[in-house]
């Protein structure tokens, strides 16, 4: 499944051997096919279910695992003790090999999690973990009995059953794989990791339509590779009715998460909208795409009415001095090629909004930047008039010259008429 240029690719053939091909979950492992023939690794968080708080920024939370790895030292030294001095602690060899695997020290996590299983046979949470540290050195046959072994004791342990679709996963079993993750579902259906999981499964047994419902459910969930891939989705109609302002959603929604293939994708559409080499009927559906788009964006304030079409949403929150929303609207209108958007950008780029912004904040030069890249005249014009008069940057008057290049001789002339003459 392609857009454009941009693969949407569930595997890649590689001297013989399937493999995914550069699809990490929401967290940090990836999963390859066949027979271990992937240097993937797994992350201790990434294997367990999530549910993140709503009100923790990406930022908070990355500085709470900057916090939790300062201590992980302190716990190492702590937990030692504790296992020397209560030899037969289950608890206290549970913690120190979770550590212990948290550092990178997985042989010795391995060893821990097997004292601990001496100490106690019958604890699923114990086989569980062992499971998951023998995925990381790809074991993935003893990984699989330790996860099996784990149900058995406890049937509704949702991370065992996940851990042992990623294992059916690699092996070359997918109907193992999709029942380990329906089951995983079934005990816990907040989980969008394992429907993300199961959507690729799905594609890789041709059951498209399902992967793309699960596809779409991840996606919700906040798995921005789950939101890239049914953007594709959308973009081609591979599963699902084609629509391309949906494909702008989930791809913005994506790039919000940090995924920069979606940025790609992006910018891929945006030049097929605005160029003027490609037919008319392609630059015309990119254009519709990135309206209804920019329509769509109505749709999350239901206690506002729009004022004519020229009326964008930004600019409504503007006038209602809507400060939490705003300017992070108008840069989604701005990335879909909203000229009126652009404008008051412009405006707030130069004044600030106080108390609410400052002046010259660098997320709106990037948005200028990156659509007059592609080709937008609206940010071209702007980005002359910054880069000329010096606005929050240094005067520089062929750069603000260079935007220009390619608009007609007579609007040239009357956009540098305005600007300051070069000293």
């Amino acid at each position: 499944m392609t857009y454009g240029r941009t693969p949407v690719i569930f595997t890649l053939f590689v001297a013989g051997t399937m493999l995914v091909s550069s699809i990490p979950s929401h967290g940090e492992e990836t999963l390859p096919l066949e027979n271990g023939a992937s240097t993937s690794s797994f992350s201790n968080n990434a294997l367990e279910p999530r549910d993140t708080p709503a009100d923790k920024s990406n930022s908070d939370r990355g500085n709470d695992r900057e916090e939790e790895a300062a201590d992980l030292p302190t716990s190492l030294v702590d937990l030692r003790d504790a296992v020397q001095t209560f030899p037969n602690s289950l608890q206290d060899h549970l913690e120190l090999a979770d550590t212990l695997y948290r550092v990178g020290d997985v042989d010795q996590a391995i060893d821990e999690y097997r004292i601990a299983l001496k100490l106690k046979p019958e604890s699923a949470r114990a086989h569980m973990q062992l499971g998951v540290a023998l995925m990381t050195k790809q074991d993935w046959r003893t990984a699989m009995v330790e996860l099996k072994e784990a149900i058995r004791l406890d049937p509704d342990l949702t991370q065992a059953h996940y851990n042992l679709g990623t294992v059916y996963y690699t092996t070359g079993n997918l109907k193992g794989a999709i029942q380990a993750y329906q089951r995983a579902l079934e005990l816990q259906n907040h989980f969008p990791d394992a429907r993300y999981r199961l959507a690729l499964v799905l594609k890789l047994s041709h059951r498209d339509q399902e992967s793309a419902q699960s596809m779409e459910e991840a996606a919700r969930g906040g798995v921005a590779q789950a939101q890239y891939f049914i953007g594709n989705a959308y973009g081609t109609g591979q599963g699902v009715e084609k629509n391309t302002a949906l494909a702008v959603y989930w791809w913005t929604k994506a790039l919000a998460l940090g995924h920069q293939p979606a940025a790609t994708s992006l910018s891929q559409l945006r030049r097929q909208a605005l160029s003027s080499t490609q037919p008319e009927a392609k630059r015309q559906e990119a254009l519709e795409a990135f309206r209804n788009y920019r329509d769509k964006l109505w749709d999350n304030f239901p206690d506002l009415s729009r004022d004519g079409e020229a009326e964008t949403l930004g600019t409504t929150l503007l006038k209602q001095n809507r400060s939490d929303q705003t300017v992070s609207v108008l840069l989604q209108e701005s990335y879909a090629l909203s000229e009126a958007a652009q404008i008051e950008l412009a405006r707030l780029y130069e004044m600030g909004w106080e108390p609410h912004l400052a002046p010259f904040d660098k997320r709106i030069l990037t948005s200028f930047e990156i659509t007059a890249n592609d080709g937008f005249v609206p940010a071209k014009k702007i980005l002359a008039s910054i880069y000329a008069k010096g606005i929050g940057t240094i005067p520089d008057l062929p750069k603000a010259k260079a935007q220009l290049k390619g608009l007609p001789k007579q609007e040239i002339t009357s956009i540098l008429s305005d600007l300051p003459s070069q000293p």
